[in-house]
């Protein structure tokens, strides 16, 4: 008879504060027949201080395809294993993403046990509107690929939430200001922390406040909705270009993109055809 398979439970772990985990969490963390943690000396911290006793193996980004296989055979032999991170929510910029598809794949369970995220805390108390929301993990480093990425983000019609290291915080200020406008922005740093701090100004602000000496801590940038005067066809025209399809003639392209990016259908227009201050169509 063959055994029925296992579970893998995705659990969410404190930020900062370590008292910040759900009483769900700490059960099945003490009763999983194996915990994957991205740092075992942080998960044992962690441990620790909830007195919770379980096998402890790594699973973070330069062992995890080696790791997949193991811990697979032992979902497939009905086995409870949980998936954890540093902090936060597994999969979020976190190891975990190919483990969850190759259980997935072999049809195994996932369950999410929710907790903490740092993406939600920060946009919780950051006073920017949370109706609509993008997040975004870490950007490319630099090049085009980095700034494309950026122009993509500018019309999102919601807050944009991007995680990023302290170092490059005033660079990618200072990138997103041309491309987005001055907007609102807040840095949520050090979240549920002891020195957890928000500081609410603008992309130029903030570019100023930290170009000489970068934030300590773990930081997100939250930066505000787009106001109708701050998108301008112009400041598009890259994404715009790439956004016309093949053998899309300019009238019928200039009208999709315009009600896609929400833009004037003549600015549009004037740039597909490289007519930028042009107002006249021609069919």
């Amino acid at each position: 008879m063959l055994e029925s398979k296992g579970t893998l439970y995705i659990v969410a772990t404190p930020l900062g504060n370590r008292d910040d985990i759900t009483l769900r969490a700490v059960e099945l963390l003490a009763q999983a027949d194996l915990v994957c943690a991205e740092d075992t000396r942080e998960a044992a911290r962690l441990f620790a201080h909830h007195n919770i006793k379980n096998k402890l193996i790594s699973l973070y980004e330069h062992n995890e395809q080696q790791r997949i296989e193991p811990i697979l055979e032992r979902l497939l032999q009905g086995q409870r294993v949980a998936l954890i991170s540093d902090a936060g929510t597994p999969g979020l910029s976190d190891p975990g993403y190919r483990l969850i598809g190759a259980a997935l794949e072999r049809g195994i369970e996932v369950r999410p046990l929710p907790g903490p995220a740092a993406l939600i805390a920060a946009l919780s108390a950051s006073g920017l509107p949370m109706e609509r929301f993008c997040f975004t993990s870490f950007l490319p480093r630099k090049g085009a690929r980095r700034l494309q990425r950026l122009a993509q983000l500018a019309v999102f019609p919601g807050t944009v939430v991007i995680y990023e290291s302290p170092r490059r915080l005033a660079q990618l200020c200072g990138q997103a200001l041309p491309i987005f406008g001055d907007r609102r922005a807040v840095l949520a740093r050090e979240l549920t922390k002891q020195h957890e701090q928000f500081v609410r100004s603008r992309l130029s602000e903030l570019e100023r406040l930290y170009h000489d000496e970068p934030p300590r801590g773990e930081v997100t940038l939250l930066i505000a909705p787009p106001e109708d005067h701050e998108l301008s066809a112009e400041a598009l025209r890259p994404l715009l270009l790439r956004a016309r399809r093949p053998d899309e003639p300019p009238s019928k392209a200039a009208s999709r993109i315009a009600r896609e990016f929400g833009l004037p259908r003549s600015e549009v227009y004037a740039i597909l055809t490289g007519q930028s201050d042009s107002t006249s169509e021609e069919e």
